[in-house]
């Protein structure tokens, strides 16, 4: 293994071996808390406790000094075999992992850690020396309640998250960006900027309000504007479907834990999660040639989804969302082609954004419908439309769809963080359960294979992605107000009121702030609210019928005239410039 940080492999055995000095610090200091798993994560590790106490700020400052002196003792990190009924005996008062051990398999290895007077029962690998952790560049970060296995059914136990770098620099930049990340937190922002609302009325169903609105429109309607020139037909499919419909389809089997579900003059209906079994009935509804194919078919589809309360989170986790579906019907021969057209389309739109992209290939899961040749073929021309278009991509085993292999799009926001948006599933089993053909050129009747894409993923999860990306700072053509106009004085508000008129029916959307308050005030308040352009106007604007131009980024653009502003507003908006 090459021991570098920059090394996955290590990173994780770095901040696995971290889990275990928090909790050798946590028994150090409360004995009598019961400790049940603690491993690496993506930017750190936490561990889950099981205490007769809430863990506060002041007690996290006090295990994190201590968790610096286990490291500063070197303490040797020595794995150890033991049988079941010893590592029953040893763990006897540890209730949490005397339940992991039973549950173990018979055949299984049981091995545990040691360092100094702490053991835990681990599968590791760790580093050889608590010495190898950097003290002065560790920090628990914040402690929240984390149910036992994730069942909402057992008890509520405290999880303590932390991160650890090898160097404290790198810890530093790493908190600068948690403190950047905060201050660009969506459901702040959606707040203050008036964009959607999160309440206890609605857990997981998110409120629009009128600037959400224009930004959620904006974003449909840039959507439908690419599509069409992608040769792409909208449709629109029912919410609530019959339960045979989705015993087909075969989320009946494989989801319904997720569905929401009712009875309807004694017949079982599903409100539907995903938009897919609609599309199927639309294609099977006429009979189609080949001439017809590829067929490209866009929704954009309301889904529910039942999601558990404790994983709901702003707009990244919902329980209604608008999927910017698309199905695309096609003969086999024509599947890589149409899969480097998805792709084309998504490089067009994520640069827009100024977000890129890392491909993931997700393969075959074990609860999948399907033979496994097929799947092979799917997972194989995936990979060679990648190759084709000059992508790079990595392997996620198993996380594929249960009816085909995807391409998983994970895009980079400007801090450097990662969402998967963009999806691109083959499918070979719906065609197949739904009967759905075409006529060939042979005059028979043939199966076609069909992509299931989406390029935002859900409308609202990508509002709270480019919300965070750009700070709610839109570019102009997203922007819900585009310019606001400001007058000095009093006996500006007329002329200010007559520019805003003018600019709302050149196509634009602007507001005019009348309040009797301070120029300065109002320009802070516009700044806050994110507004790309201030246009003030005094008395020699309304003598030469001009307006002074100021961006909200400081750029004092001085008078030009009322034509010329609007000019530059055209060219940014058609333009989608990122500015």
């Amino acid at each position: 293994m090459e021991y570098s940080f920059e090394n996955e492999e290590y990173r994780k055995m770095y901040r696995h071996s971290c889990a275990h000095i928090m909790a050798q610090a946590v028994k150090r200091l409360y004995p009598e808390v019961k400790l049940a798993i603690g491993p690496a994560i993506e930017n750190g590790f936490y561990y889950d406790i099981d205490a007769p106490f809430a863990f506060n700020p002041e007690m996290l400052d006090k295990i994190e000094e201590e968790m610096r002196a286990i490291c500063r003792e070197k303490l040797p990190i020595v794995r150890s075999e033991l049988s079941r009924d010893e590592a029953l005996e040893l763990m006897k008062d540890e209730s949490y992992k005397i339940e992991l051990i039973n549950d173990l398999p018979d055949d299984a290895v049981i091995s545990f850690y040691r360092q100094g007077e702490f053991i835990d029962l681990c599968a590791g690998p760790h580093l050889d020396s608590t010495g190898r952790v950097k003290g002065n560049a560790i920090r628990l970060l914040s402690c929240a309640s984390a149910y036992w296995r994730g069942d909402p059914d057992r008890k509520s136990l405290q999880r303590i998250y932390g991160t650890a770098f090898p160097k404290k620099e790198e810890l530093e930049r790493y908190l600068l960006r948690l403190e950047e990340a905060k201050r660009r937190d969506h459901r702040k922002l959606g707040k203050d900027l008036g964009l959607f609302l999160l309440m206890d009325e609605g857990p997981g169903f998110p409120f629009f309000l009128p600037k959400g609105m224009i930004l959620k429109n904006t974003l449909i309607d840039y959507w439908r504007s690419v599509h069409k020139r992608y040769g792409y037909q909208e449709i629109s499919t029912p919410m609530m479907l019959r339960r045979d419909l989705w015993e087909r389809s075969g989320h009946w089997q494989h989801y319904k834990e997720n569905m929401y579900t009712s009875v309807i003059d004694g017949t079982d209906f599903a409100i539907k999660p995903m938009n897919c079994p609609g599309g199927m009935l639309v294609y099977r509804s006429v009979q189609h040639s080949y001439k017809d194919l590829p067929l490209r078919v866009g929704e954009l589809g309301l889904v529910h989804r039942h999601e558990l309360s404790g994983t709901l989170h702003g707009l990244f986790r919902v329980r209604c969302f608008t999927q910017d579906d698309a199905h695309i019907f096609m003969t086999w021969e024509q599947m890589r082609d149409e899969i480097k057209n998805v792709i084309r389309l998504f490089d067009e739109v994520y640069s827009v954004f100024g977000l890129s992209y890392q491909i993931e290939v997700s393969t075959m899961p074990e609860d999948h419908m399907g033979e496994v040749e097929v799947w092979d073929y799917a997972t194989d021309t995936l990979k060679a439309a990648c190759e084709d278009m000059g992508k790079s991509y990595v392997i996620n085993e198993g996380d594929g769809a249960f009816y085909g292999p995807e391409l998983d799009f994970h895009l980079a926001d400007s801090l450097g963080r990662t969402w998967q948006c963009g999806t691109i599933q083959l499918d070979m089993q719906l065609p197949e359960r739904f009967e759905l053909e075409y006529i060939g050129a042979d005059g028979q009747k043939h199966r076609p294979a069909m992509i299931h894409r989406v390029v935002f993923g859900s409308i609202e999860r990508f509002i709270g992605v480019i919300t965070e990306h750009f700070a709610g700072a839109f570019p102009l053509w997203l922007s819900p107000v585009q310019a606001i106009v400001l007058p000095i004085t009093d006996r500006a508000s007329g002329y200010a009121e007559k520019i805003r008129s003018h600019l709302e029916d050149s196509g634009f959307r602007a507001e005019a702030d009348l309040r009797p308050e301070k120029l300065g005030y109002k320009i802070r308040e516009a700044i806050a609210q994110k507004i790309p352009y201030m246009v003030i106007v005094g008395d020699r604007d309304i003598e030469n019928e001009t307006v002074s131009v100021r961006h909200r980024s400081g750029e004092d653009m001085g008078a030009m005239s009322i034509d010329s502003f609007e000019a530059l507003l055209k060219e940014e908006i058609e333009s989608r410039m990122i500015k």
